[in-house]
């Protein structure tokens, strides 16, 4: 509570208001605010002051609303029974260094180093009360030194358990995909997760780790999370991890006894089908390039037709029939079984990757005729052939695009090295078939079309996890700067749990006819401050929040809350 303190100093009194609240199980200040001069404390003391004075305005509504998902599932106290408090250890336990981490990350994910200057903008003394100079990267670093990979695993797998308690997820249907994440670690570092390989922000330079999540299918609520060293391939990585996809299902209160795995085209495999084929409740939805699949690929659009998806409803009904998505269903032998395969066909993306690609052979022409007159004129560095064609090569990685598209010859003649080339017109259309296009193969052959569509196009929910992860102010789980396995491993988890709440507030949202993303939200009600101002005259210190907007009142009252006239947070009457 907010009172008055008035310090002397050379006999001249001088006000504070200050505040304290119960930190560690001790009552501690947690704000002291300079008020003013003598003169303005003889000015108080009279009354004289009749405006409100503001002394300060603390961020509170995201901090707020980050904190309330973890109600019910209290992730301080799954770690803190994992990982006891040491003998001599003082402050934050082990599992409020976890949770502190997590709400930063859900809200304006900052650097270990910045956690302490963060929170201290913050109402965090109002939600959570904490000595936040004890928030340092060198006190994460000893919590996080005492977790190993034992204790971490079954955190992961007690949280785990407590969401889906809490969150009663369908385990029908669940979604699998994985993404990598690069770090700056030195080559000479030992480390088993940091690997060098192809790297989905193209820094094939860098040693990066893996991260595997199974996700909901409905709300894309994550169930269970692996991280992988970086060199592994994603189908090797899928057959470690398919009995444990298994177990994760077998603990869902609503397990069926039929598990869809819905994952992309990087998981396949013949072993892995093979396994899949093997266990009596697992089926599987993929993705196959149609690339492997030319015969499929010059199916013509006049055999495919209208699908009964909801957005496809949505866009008749908005009188844009040429937009639906269409759709054509067959069957083929596929990783030595047949299977339902449907091909999709989506206008939209067809113009965008054909506008996209067209402007990439004319920028590709216009390089090509720059090499060409380079060579032409025997300029240094471009008289050697192979060097030539290594450039060639790296214009099309560069571009994105493969280098059969053009066909580059190089001559040695009398007056020296001569470059040609022309389009190669074939490779080019065929490429242009597959525009719009996609292959999707599944051995659940009784599922309808639309069924099978929907169940793929739920991938989404985990790439859009995957683009949140790398969001650099939302979770922010790159560029890692952890330099051993188990810290690696902690960092991950912290984001995987904070993808986990800003999921639970979307489903929390959604059930109450709210339509908005994590994101959105927490960008709103970021701008929703407590604020410590003197009212009554000058004779009150009192602490309240701002009348919320529109749309903050509107998450409040969803999540059961709502900010009374006096500016205090009240639970909502039941």
């Amino acid at each position: 509570m907010a009172h008055f303190h008035i310090k002397r100093k050379k006999g001249r009194p001088y006000l504070y208001v200050r505040e304290i609240a119960r930190v560690d199980g001790k009552p501690k200040v947690v704000s002291q605010v300079y008020v003013g001069s003598p003169e303005k404390v003889a000015a108080m003391a009279k009354g004289e002051l009749g405006e409100e004075i503001k002394l300060r305005a603390e961020e509170f509504g995201a901090l707020w609303c980050a904190n309330l998902m973890d109600e019910g599932v209290d992730l301080a106290g799954i770690v803190d029974a994992v990982v006891g408090r040491g003998d001599k250890e003082k402050g934050p336990t082990v599992g409020e260094y976890f949770l502190y981490c997590v709400l930063n990350r859900m809200v304006e994910a900052r650097s270990k180093r910045a956690l302490p200057e963060w929170y201290g903008r913050t109402a965090v003394q109002q939600i959570r009360p904490v000595n936040v100079s004890r928030l340092t990267s060198a006190r994460y670093w000893e919590a996080w030194e005492r977790t190993g990979e034992e204790e971490l695993a079954e955190i992961s797998r007690r949280f785990f358990q407590r969401i889906a308690e809490l969150e009663e997820p369908s385990a029908d249907c669940l979604l699998f995909d994985t993404t990598n994440y690069y770090t700056y670690m030195a080559t000479q570092t030992p480390s088993e997760l940091a690997k060098r390989g192809h790297n989905k922000e193209g820094k094939h330079h860098l040693r990066q780790v893996g991260l595997g999540i199974l996700a909901e299918r409905e709300s894309g609520l994550p169930l269970w999370w692996c991280a992988y060293p970086g060199n592994l391939h994603d189908s090797r990585l899928f057959s470690q991890v398919l009995e444990e996809f298994a177990r994760v299902v077998e603990g869902l209160a609503g397990t069926k006894e039929r598990l869809t795995l819905v994952m992309d085209k990087g998981m396949n495999s013949e072993a892995n089908y093979a396994v899949i084929d093997d266990h009596r409740r697992i089926h599987f939805v993929t993705t196959y390039s149609l690339y492997y699949a030319p015969d499929l690929a010059r199916v013509p659009l006049s055999r495919y037709s209208p699908v009964g998806t909801g957005k496809n409803g949505r866009l008749a009904g908005e009188g844009k029939e040429s937009e639906r998505l269409l759709a054509y269903r067959t069957s083929g032998t596929f990783w030595g079984a047949e299977r339902a395969v449907v091909l999709t066909y989506n206008p939209k993306t067809a113009r965008k990757q054909e506008y996209v690609f067209a402007e990439k052979l004319a920028q590709m022409r216009e390089e090509l005729l720059s090499m060409r007159a380079l060579v032409r004129e025997g300029a240094p560095h471009w008289r050697d052939e192979k060097k030539v064609l290594e450039r060639y090569a790296r214009l099309c990685e560069r571009l994105h695009i493969p280098t059969h598209l053009y066909e580059v010859s190089l001559e040695k003649t009398s007056a020296g090295l001569a470059m040609e080339f022309r389009k190669n017109q074939y490779a080019v259309e065929r490429r242009q078939t597959l525009f719009g296009k996609n292959m999707i193969v599944t051995d659940n052959r009784d599922w309808t079309t639309e069924e099978i569509i929907e169940a793929s196009l739920a991938r989404w929910e985990v790439e859009d996890a995957f683009r949140l992860s790398k969001d650099g102010d939302l979770v922010g789980v790159q560029p890692l700067r952890h330099f051993t396995d188990s810290k690696i491993r902690c960092h991950l988890f912290c984001c995987v749990a904070a993808l986990t709440y800003l999921r639970r507030l979307e489903k929390r949202l959604s059930e109450a006819g709210i339509a908005r993303t994590a994101r959105d939200v927490m960008d709103d009600m970021a701008h929703l401050h407590s604020v410590l101002s003197i009212a009554d005259k000058g004779m009150t210190p009192v602490r309240r929040l701002e009348t919320p907007t529109k749309t903050q009142a509107e998450v409040l009252t969803a999540l059961g809350y709502q900010v009374d006239k006096r500016g205090v947070l009240q639970p909502l009457a039941r």
